[in-house]
């Protein structure tokens, strides 16, 4: 029994570093986003990020090993943040109306309240064509993300019209997000109607 105390404070101690250095790589990454959604990943270096943020190069190079390798982390960071708030939206839905209406809201607000930062999420799943180091994030928040369609679509709806709403819904929100950005912004209730007109017509209700 008393081996087993050393290894348990062992284990406690390098539990507890690896906490505290996940959250430096989160602190990094908040201010690191910052810089990558206004100028996207061409045009941003790490030089460019550390000038912006309150941290140094070396830093960065110590919990980073390249831009891509924080790029990767920032989109993973953001897409979790994005994700977890739709779920909550619906979470509490009660009837099928209801259960658009949140899912809408949410996709909605993100437009409104996130546009530059969806900037950034094309800008990576673009160069994931080009560049096989962004593929696996790519394809693991998409995966994420039909799992949110899943959730609102109908029990009887099979897997190849789950990637077709998907694929509609995020044709609608990448056109409706450029708008957003370049000419015609809109309100959060406006773009919701949007998106519950797009449902409705999908799901056939």
């Amino acid at each position: 029994m008393t081996e087993q105390k050393p290894i348990g404070k062992l284990a406690l101690r390098t539990a507890t570093k690896g906490a505290k250095r996940e959250a430096k790589k989160r602190e990094l990454a908040e201010s690191a986003i910052e810089a990558l959604k206004r100028y996207g990943y061409a045009n941003t270096t790490l030089r460019d990020i550390a000038a912006e943020s309150d941290f140094s190069l070396g830093m960065l190079h110590y919990y980073f090993e390249n831009k891509e390798e924080l790029l990767i982390y920032c989109v993973r960071l953001y897409k979790e943040a994005s994700t977890a708030d739709i779920s909550a939206r619906i979470a509490g839905a009660d009837t099928r109306d209801s259960l658009f209406r949140a899912f809408a809201e949410g996709l909605a607000a993100s437009i409104v309240e996130d546009a530059e930062t969806h900037r950034l999420w094309y800008d990576i799943r673009n160069q994931a064509l080009f560049d096989p180091v962004f593929q696996p994030v790519v394809a693991e928040i998409e995966a994420s993300l039909v799992g949110l369609f899943t959730r609102i679509a109908d029990d009887h709806t099979d897997g190849p019209m789950i990637q077709v709403l998907y694929g509609a819904v995020d044709g609608v929100f990448r056109h409706l997000l450029v708008r957003q950005l370049m000419d015609n912004p809109r309100s959060t209730a406006e773009l919701t109607e949007d998106f519950c007109v797009l449902l409705t017509c999908m799901l056939k209700v």
